[in-house]
């Protein structure tokens, strides 16, 4: 079971994708998160009633960078890594191409690809895309009626926690597996895949972060211009109002 390709926009045709290596991943989180928009994440996920795997294609629409622990020009105060190296992000910590599957809210397995040179700590998370194929498979591990209706399928995989829903990856099981070498990993493989360069990136603020971390002083959040399936916009705890200090001072 796989489903069919409904795309909302449209993947890239497949002669423009690549699979991803290593040195695609090697600078930072803020040079590799637009080089992934456009590009697909795939997964193949074997279960007890399919013979075989069961594969969700992503093409990925919206990103955010996170910096390490003192890399970058600004300390990142909206990093896992921001207090070095713990149980809980030791994969951030590790090559780039595998995947940090960490929990939000203890309830939404959330993916994040490894980037930046192996010990620096740099992640972007995948925070929406359309599922271009396997369609059946995503909805029905997000418990959304078939068949999908249009807004039904542009919300599928809007936002991180749906994102890791539809193509199956969970905390802890999938923590750390390579979407570069495609290694099984508790009964799933991941693939990256990059596309072209793009001319139709936008940045700004990111999404939900706290404080100065979610301001315009970390204009981390990249994604595709006018994509129906990026995520909306809001603002964390405290970020909009160190918003308006940081530009009443400007002002002033």
């Amino acid at each position: 079971m796989t489903g069919g390709p409904d795309p909302v926009r449209g993947a890239e045709p497949q002669e423009a994708l690549r699979r991803a290596v290593r040195t695609d991943l090697s600078g930072s989180a803020v040079d590799a998160a637009p080089r992934l928009l456009g590009g697909e994440l795939r997964t193949f996920i074997s279960t007890a009633t399919e013979a075989d795997p069961v594969e969700v294609r992503l093409r990925i629409t919206e990103v955010e960078a996170y910096h390490g622990q003192g890399t970058g020009e600004i300390p990142d105060p909206g990093s896992h890594a921001r207090m070095g190296r713990t149980a809980r992000n030791s994969t951030m910590w590790g090559e780039p191409g595998r995947l940090y599957v960490y929990l939000s809210h203890g309830i939404h397995s959330c993916v994040n690809v490894v980037c930046g040179p192996e010990g620096q700590g740099d992640g972007v998370l995948l925070r929406a895309g359309e599922v271009v194929a396997g369609v059946e498979a995503a909805a029905l591990r997000r418990g959304v009626a078939l068949p999908l209706g249009r807004i039904a399928l542009r919300d599928l995989a809007r936002g991180p926690g749906r994102l890791g829903q539809a193509v199956g990856l969970r905390h802890p099981l999938h923590d750390g597996i390579d979407a570069v070498t495609a290694g099984q990993q508790h009964g799933a493989r991941a693939e990256l895949w990059l596309g072209p360069q793009r001319d139709d990136v936008v940045s700004g603020p990111r999404v939900g972060v706290a404080g100065v971390a979610g301001t315009a002083a970390f204009p981390w959040r990249f994604w595709i211009e006018a994509d129906p399936t990026v995520s909306p916009f809001r603002w964390g705890r405290g970020a909009a109002e160190a918003s308006s200090r940081a530009n009443g001072s400007m002002s002033a």
